[in-house]
C-alpha cells in the first residue's frame, strides 16, 4: 500500500491512451502523467517501476462467472478460481447465482459474501437469481439502501442450464421485467425450440448424439426467438436489461434495433464466442459443449463487427469449470461450460490485433462498461482518485497457453499460441501478480459496492 511510480507506460485512461506515468499512493491512483513530468511527489518514497513501454490496463471486471461455490466446488471454487482470475488480469469478479444452493435471498447472499471475504484472491460480488418463487424478495432487495449495494443485477434463465432455475412462467417473468432499479441480467435460449430439437435428434441418433449437433439442438433460433422476447418484455416494463453472451449475428440487429429507439439495453458477448467457431467441436469436442452454443464462422465475424462498433457493452468470461471426466461422457450426460477466465484478456488482445481493436475500447469492454452498468464504485477506470487496480500486460509478446491454474485443471485454449501476455498485476496498490506467479501472501479481495 506504499506509493508507486510506473513510468515508462503506455496508460490507458478512458477514451485515449498515454505515454509517461502512473503514480500510486494508499491503494489510490495519485496521478497520470505525460512522459517524465511527474511532480517531485510522486517520486518522494515511491518505489520506482521501468515497464519498458508495457500497456497499463484497468484491472479487469469480469462480471459474469461461474465459480460453482457453495456446492460443486469438486469442480472450482471461490479461492481457486480468484487466484486464476489474478493470473489473467482480472482484479474483480462478479459470480452468478446457479449455485447449490442458488443464490436467491439475503442468506445465501451473505453466506456467499463471507466465504468471499476469507478466501477471494481479487474483489469480489454477486448476482441474486430469479426464481418463480422469489419475485417480491427482489423487488425489495433492489430497493433496500441496506441490501442493493450487495448486488450486482437479478440473473434471469430464459434457458434451461447448469442449477435447474429456468423460468417459462409469463407472469414471473412480467413481475421480474417490471422491477425498478437494479439491471436484469437474461440468459437468453428459448426453452420450447430446444426441447423440440433435442426429440428431432434422438429420433436420429438414439442416446448416440454427436457433440457437434450441439449448435443445432441450442440452436440460433432459440438464442433469436428469446433475445426477441427479453427485448418486447423490456420495452413494455422500462427495463435496465442486459443481454448476456450473444451468439448471432440476428440477435446483434435486433440489440442495435432496441438501441436506436433509445431503451436502456447493453450486450455482453464472451471472448469464446468471438474466438470459437462449430467448426471447432471437430477438434475439440465436448470441451465447447457451453450454453448457448458456439454458433457459425459468420456469427464469429458479425461479432467481432459488433465489438468494433460498440454494438457490445462488454466481454463476460462465462467461466463454468467442469471436470474432465464430466466432459469426457456422452453428449447427455455431458454438463455444458467451459473455463476461459484466465485466457480471456489475452484472446481478447489478440482479437484486437487482429481486427485493429483499441486498447480504450478494449478497457471499456473489459473493465470500464461493466463498472458503468452495474455502478461500481471506485474502480473500472484510470485516473486520479480511483483505486489502483492495475493490468500491466506486454501486447506484443506471445505465447501458447499451457495448463491454467484452475480448479479442474483444463482450458480449451490449452495449446493455442495468443499474444498479450499479463506481466503484473496490482490491487488496491499492492503487486500481487508478477511474471505469471501469484507473489505470497493471503487472499485479500475485498467486497464491491454497487450503484454509485
Amino acid at each position: 500500500m506504499g506509493k508507486l511510480l510506473l513510468r515508462n507506460a503506455t496508460i490507458v485512461t478512458g477514451n485515449r491512451t498515454v505515454s509517461g506515468c502512473l503514480g500510486t499512493d494508499k491503494g489510490l491512483i495519485q496521478g497520470i502523467w505525460e512522459g517524465d513530468n511527474c511532480p517531485e511527489s510522486a517520486r518522494e518514497e515511491a518505489e520506482v517501476l521501468d515497464l519498458k513501454g508495457w500497456v497499463i490496463l484497468p484491472g479487469v471486471i469480469d462480471a459474469h462467472v461461474h465459480f460453482r461455490d457453495p456446492g460443486m466446488t469438486q469442480k472450482a471454487d471461490i479461492g481457486s478460481e480468484s487466484r486464476a482470475a489474478l493470473l489473467g488480469g482480472v482484479t474483480s469478479f462478479i459470480d452468478m447465482p446457479n449455485t447449490q444452493p442458488p443464490t436467491t435471498d439475503e442468506t445465501t447472499l451473505d453466506a456467499k459474501r463471507e466465504k468471499a471475504r476469507k478466501t477471494s484472491w481479487c474483489h469480489y460480488g454477486f448476482h441474486l437469481g430469479a426464481t418463480n418463487g422469489n419475485p417480491d424478495f427482489l423487488r425489495r432487495a433492489a430497493q433496500s439502501p441496506d441490501l442493493r449495494p450487495h448486488f450486482g443485477g437479478i440473473k434471469v434463465f430464459m434457458g434451461s442450464s447448469t442449477g435447474g432455475m429456468l423460468i417459462d412462467r409469463n407472469d414471473i417473468l412480467d413481475h421480474i421485467f417490471s422491477i425498478p432499479g437494479k439491471p436484469v441480467l437474461v440468459h437468453c435460449e428459448d426453452e420450447n425450440t430446444i426441447r423440440k430439437n433435442l426429440i428431432s435428434a434422438r429420433l436420429r441418433y438414439g442416446d448416440d448424439i454427436p457433440v457437434w449437433m450441439h449448435p443445432y439442438i441450442r440452436s440460433r433460433e432459440a438464442c433469436i426467438r428469446s433475445t426477441k422476447r427479453a427485448l418486447e418484455l423490456a420495452s413494455l416494463h422500462g427495463t435496465r436489461l442486459h443481454l448476456l453472451h450473444i451468439t448471432t449475428a440476428e440477435e446483434l440487429d435486433l440489440i442495435r434495433r432496441a438501441k436506436d429507439k433509445g431503451m436502456s439495453v447493453t450486450a455482453e458477448t464472451s471472448a469464446n464466442y468471438l474466438w470459437l467457431s462449430e467448426n471447432d467441436y471437430l477438434s475439440k469436442g465436448a470441451l465447447i459443449k457451453c450454453n448457448p452454443a458456439v454458433k457459425t464462422v459468420g456469427d464469429c465475424a458479425a461479432l467481432r463487427h459488433a465489438v468494433l462498433d460498440g454494438t457490445i457493452d462488454t466481454i463476460g468470461s462465462d467461466h463454468a469449470p467442469h471436470l474432465m471426466t464430466e466432459k469426457r461422457n456422452p453428449y447427455m450426460q455431458c454438463p455444458s461450460g467451459m473455463p476461459t477466465l484466465q485466457e480471456s484478456l489475452s484472446v481478447m488482445l489478440t482479437v484486437a490485433r487482429q481486427e485493429g481493436l483499441s486498447l480504450p475500447r478494449l478497457a471499456d469492454l473489459m473493465a470500464t462498461g461493466a463498472a458503468r452498468i452495474f455502478g461500481i464504485r471506485g474502480r473500472g477506470i484510470l485516473a486520479p482518485g480511483m483505486a489502483a487496480d492495475l493490468t500491466i500486460v506486454d501486447p506484443a509478446a506471445e505465447f501458447t497457453v499451457s495448463k491454467p491454474a484452475y480448479k479442474c485443471g483444463w482450458s480449451p485454449y490449452e495449446g493455442v499460441t495468443l499474444c498479450g501476455a499479463v506481466r503484473m498485476v496490482f490491487l488496491d496498490g499492492k503487486p500481487v501478480v508478477k511474471d505469471g506467479i501469484v507473489l505470497p501472501g493471503s487472499p485479500n479481495g475485498t467486497a464491491l459496492t454497487f450503484d454509485a
